[in-house]
């Protein structure tokens, strides 16, 4: 039986690398000390792999903690 795929595989080594790192930060709470892009941010979230709760505060979803798990 084989995985799916992370969605973070479909992307550039580059951009794959810098968005693995945020979802690590963001998941760590990191973010005030490392800010995330807005535009990694903004892939992020239409990857699935993070929302906005409360207008301010970004979680990693299931999908996002599966990604790092890959």
């Amino acid at each position: 039986m084989t995985q799916p795929l992370s969605p973070l595989a479909r992307l550039d080594l580059d951009t794959a690398i810098r968005l693995r790192w945020a979802l690590r930060d963001i998941k760590a709470k990191r973010t005030k000390l490392t800010p995330v892009r807005q535009s990694d941010l903004v892939m992020l979230i239409e990857m699935g792999l993070v929302e906005i709760r409360d207008d301010t505060h970004v979680v990693v979803t299931n999908e996002g903690r599966q990604a790092l798990d890959h």
